[in-house]
This record gives C-alpha cells, structure tokens and sequence, in this order.
C-alpha cells in the first residue's frame, strides 16, 4: 500500500516536498508549548492524503502556484484542527499509533491547539486574500460539524435509514476532500463549473473511501482498524443498516436491543457480525462503494490528460483499496 501511494505521489513529488515547508512554517508560533505541539504533529502525521487531492487537482489544470501550497496548507490545517477536537471528544489516547494531543497535554490545551490551527488555516487564507479558498474551507467545516452532530442525534435512536447515513458521511468524511479537490481546482482556475465538477469528483471519493472504512469493522482482508469498533461505540453503518431493513420485525429488536445493551460484549459483536454478512450488508455496501468510486472516475475522464490525471485515478481506486 505504501509503495501504491508513492507511486500516485510521483507527478507532483517537488510540490509535496516543497509543501512540508510550507505547512511547517503555516503553524509556528511565538509560544514555546505550542512550537512544542506543533512540531509533535508534524512528527506524528499521517499519509496527507488531502494535499495530494489539492496538488493532483491543481496540476491537472496546470502547474501549481503559491495559492496550491495555500490551499493544501489551509486543508490539512483545518484537517489536523478537527482530528484533535474529535481525539477530545472521543477521549481517545491514541492517533495513528501515537499518543493524541489529549493524551499527553490533557483536554484544555488540546481544545485551544485546535482553535490555534484552525485559525492559522484561516487567517493563511485571508493573508492572500483568497476569500474563495477560505469560502470553500469553511463551508467544509461546517458540513463537518454539522455531520458529526446529526451522528451523534441519530445514533441514540438506532434507527438510521439509508438517505441519513449517507448525509451524514457526505457532511462528516467527503466534505473535506471534495473542498481539497475543488480548492486545488480554484488556485488554477476561476471556472465555477470546473471547480463544482472538482469538487463533485472529490465528493463522491469521500463517500466511497467512508464506506470502505465500515467495511473494515466487519473483518475485510487485511483491516486497519479491530473489528467490531463501530459496533461497540453503537455507531450505524451502511452494511448494519442495510441488514437490519432486511430481518424481520422480532431479529431487528433483538439486535438493536444487544447493540443498545451489551455491545461491549465480544460475543455480542460476532453475532451482529455474523447476522450483517448473512443478510447481505457487506456485498450491498462494497456495490454502494463501487457505485460512488465509478462515479468519480466518470467525472475524472472529462479532465485534461496528462500524468496528474493518472495518478487522480490511481489515487481514487487507492481510497477503496487501501488496507487502513
């Protein structure tokens, strides 16, 4: 899978290497504690998938500028500021095998790191006065506050129907990198057509990619994640969705009423498991994956040729492919 992503990474390698400057330097500070933090996220960070969606849009339209390493900058900023508020919500310890901001610094300053970079991403925006990337970022945030929260009302009820589910992982996962998409798609050009079919294309990669990870909780290949964590935390994912409209009336309540009582049980877990793979779930959502993935690569053929484009497409299979 590494060695998939770095070969995606090829076309546009002298952006990302020049960008690890620029995100470094979008994050300083003259407070000792956060220079401190700041370099321990940078240490501890992740594949940046993000700003190779932003670069990879960018050089299909041509060659990235100043306002591309802006735009990647602004992203994986406000990317890095919700995956420290969520690590406070969630009381998670741990974040990509590293000890989360929570953790080692406690909930209070983890809370003020992710207003700190949330307002970089901001201001780095407002800086070049590129209101359209700071319009384009914000609306992004706010779809993904909103998605997290309507999560979270729906999820006591245990009762999420399909057209939910898929509003809710649009708002909470795809937002973010249909704006990296369309964000890199808007430092090259100013076609709003253009920038919405990015955009378009970057969503549809968030629901498919948000759809793989569900598939994760119920044993796929080679998982990322343990199986089964989606249903201890009670959340209802497409392939649990799916097999509960398919039981009957007395096997829904009964599965609803263990996952509501007792889903911190292993045995508990397989079973849910097992009657989501008998009724289904897992095929329907892995057909709903390729639906989307299909989709997206649709909107890929009508861009500009060129090795950019080869290495989007590769990077929209990757999303579905990848093993974490």
């Amino acid at each position: 899978m590494a060695n998939e992503l770095e070969e995606i990474k090829k076309p546009i390698s002298k952006e990302l290497s020049a960008f690890e400057g620029h995100f470094k330097s979008s994050m300083k500070s003259n407070v000792a504690l956060l220079d401190k933090i700041t370099y321990y996220i940078i240490k501890t960070k992740g594949k940046q998938v993000r700003p190779i969606f932003v670069f990879l849009s960018a050089k299909i339209l041509g060659e990235p500028n100043e306002d591309s390493y802006t735009a990647a900058s602004l992203v994986e900023l406000l990317h890095t500021a919700t995956l420290v508020h969520d690590d406070v919500v969630d009381d998670s310890q741990q974040r990509r095998g590293f000890f989360s901001i929570n953790a080692l610094w406690k909930n209070k300053i983890a809370v003020l790191v992710g207003d700190y970079l949330l307002s970089k991403g901001l201001l780095l925006a407002l800086n070049r006065n590129r209101f359209d990337l700071l319009k384009i970022l914000s609306r992004a945030v706010e779809d993904m506050s909103e998605g997290e929260l309507l999560q979270m009302e729906k999820a006591r009820m245990l009762n999420i129907k399909e057209e939910i589910y898929f509003e809710i992982i649009r708002k909470k996962t795809a937002s973010l990198i249909a704006a990296a998409c369309s964000a890199g798609a808007a430092s090259i050009t100013d076609d709003p057509a253009v920038i919405e079919n990015f955009r378009l294309m970057g969503e549809k990669t968030g629901i498919s990619y948000q759809i793989k990870d569900d598939l994760f909780d119920y044993g796929q290949a080679d998982v990322g994640k343990p199986r089964g964590i989606d249903i201890k935390e009670k959340k209802m994912t497409l392939p649990l969705i799916y097999a509960l409209e398919k039981a009957s009336f007395w096997e829904r309540q009964q599965i609803i009423f263990k996952i509501k009582n007792r889903s911190e049980d292993p045995k508990v877990i397989q079973e849910v498991i097992e009657f989501v793979k008998k009724k289904g779930g897992i095929e329907y959502a892995a057909t709903k994956m390729e639906k989307y993935q299909s989709e997206a690569l649709e909107i890929l053929e009508s861009l500009p040729v060129g090795d950019a484009k080869d290495a989007m497409r590769n990077l929209i299979k990757f999303v579905t492919s990848r093993a974490k």
